[in-house]
């Protein structure tokens, strides 16, 4: 048992990569070529059962033709090998072998020649589509763990606009490979704690790097390797516990978020008051009602109050600090200000959005 578990920790650890597969798998082509071929042998032979008065054995006094010669007979003519001691010699089986056995002969040959080549094309096409997709991938956004957070986490990105070939998931178990296949996404199969791995993920070229494993400790060790590799990369990790928090951030991560403290105040306000705990819902649902977003100071927004913005302001990140709408330091809004504000899920014409409406961004000037 110890080795059978060992084994499939070796097989969790060679992080292979696994890109979103476009055609059936080559083995199964395999299995179904196969079986159409051994269909063509069981269907010749009856055939030259059934029609064996026509043929005579060479090696056989009486010239019978048994069963198990028509099982030889079909298996040396569609081989083409063809030794010649049994032959058709009546006319209806000479027909019968130009127009039913050599199809089945060229069907055959088709079938076995066919399948090794396209088990060796498909092995050719993944070699040359990982080494293109390697080739490209660069900024790009690792996952490490394709649960529950970690699926949110990438719709969550998708839906703000992130290509699906700029994420790369990691993760050892074959429901993750499967599920991110079924998205579109590209996946490493392997333990996000051990180097090798995450190198094959492209984490060192990573612009952002979400660890959202179920185990603390595991996503600390992650989280240390990952900044080895990558001292720039933005980290983003989950941890159950809020007395791990201080330990992820000291492993490199940059934003710490405590699963299980969010669930529980969530839990409470809910209970508290069911309307503000649908509000809370609500704002952190992607796609309906509110969200919450960052976005650029407008040109027409400079000097302004917060309050005074179309959008709702909650804070202000000027020098990369971030300050509450109601702080006397953002009093005025400045060139190079973001704001962070909960708006309309779907964009509404009075909620300006740079880029989406020509407005120019107070940072371009600078």
């Amino acid at each position: 048992m110890q080795d059978h578990s060992s084994d499939l920790a070796g097989t969790a650890f060679r992080g292979r990569i696994s890109l979103p597969d476009v055609v059936r798998s080559p083995w199964w082509e395999l299995g179904r070529r196969l079986l159409m071929a051994l269909a063509i042998l069981a269907g010749t032979t009856l055939l030259v059962w059934f029609d064996r008065h026509g043929y005579v054995d060479g090696n056989d006094p009486d010239n019978y033709v048994s069963f198990k010669d028509s099982i030889y007979y079909t298996t040396v003519t569609l081989s083409t090998t063809g030794y010649g001691d049994i032959a058709p010699v009546s006319e209806r089986a000479r027909m019968i072998n130009a127009f039913v056995i050599t199809p089945a002969r060229i069907a055959f040959l088709v079938l076995l020649i066919g399948t090794t080549l396209e088990v060796l094309a498909s092995q050719g096409r993944e070699i040359f589509r990982v080494a293109r997709w390697r080739k490209h991938m660069g900024n790009h956004v690792v996952v490490v763990g394709y649960g529950t957070k970690g699926r949110s986490a990438v719709e969550t990105l998708v839906g703000n606009g992130l290509d699906r070939e700029a994420v790369v998931i990691v993760d050892p178990s074959p429901t993750a490979v499967a599920d991110a296949h079924a998205d579109g996404l590209a996946i490493v199969s392997g333990d996000a704690t051990r180097r090798e791995v995450l190198r094959r993920a492209g984490v060192a070229d990573a612009d952002q790097v979400i660890i959202t494993t179920n185990r603390d400790d595991s996503n600390v060790l992650a989280a240390l390797t990952v900044r080895q590799l990558n001292p720039d990369a933005w980290i983003v990790a989950a941890v159950k516990e809020q007395e791990n928090a201080p330990l992820m951030r000291q492993s490199g991560a940059n934003s710490v978020i405590t699963s299980s403290d969010a669930v529980g105040r969530l839990l409470g306000l809910s209970s508290l008051s069911p309307t503000l705990g649908s509000v809370m819902e609500d704002l952190l649902t992607y796609g309906e009602g509110l969200e919450v977003a960052e976005r650029d100071l407008l040109v027409s927004e400079v000097g302004k109050q917060p309050q005074q913005l179309p959008d709702q302001v909650i804070s202000v990140v000027r020098d990369e600090k971030v300050y509450r709408y109601f702080d006397p330091v953002v009093t005025q809004l400045a060139r190079g200000d973001r704001l962070i504000v909960v708006r309309p899920a779907k964009e509404l014409p009075w909620a300006p959005r740079p880029g989406t409406h020509d407005e120019d961004s107070a940072s371009d000037d600078i």
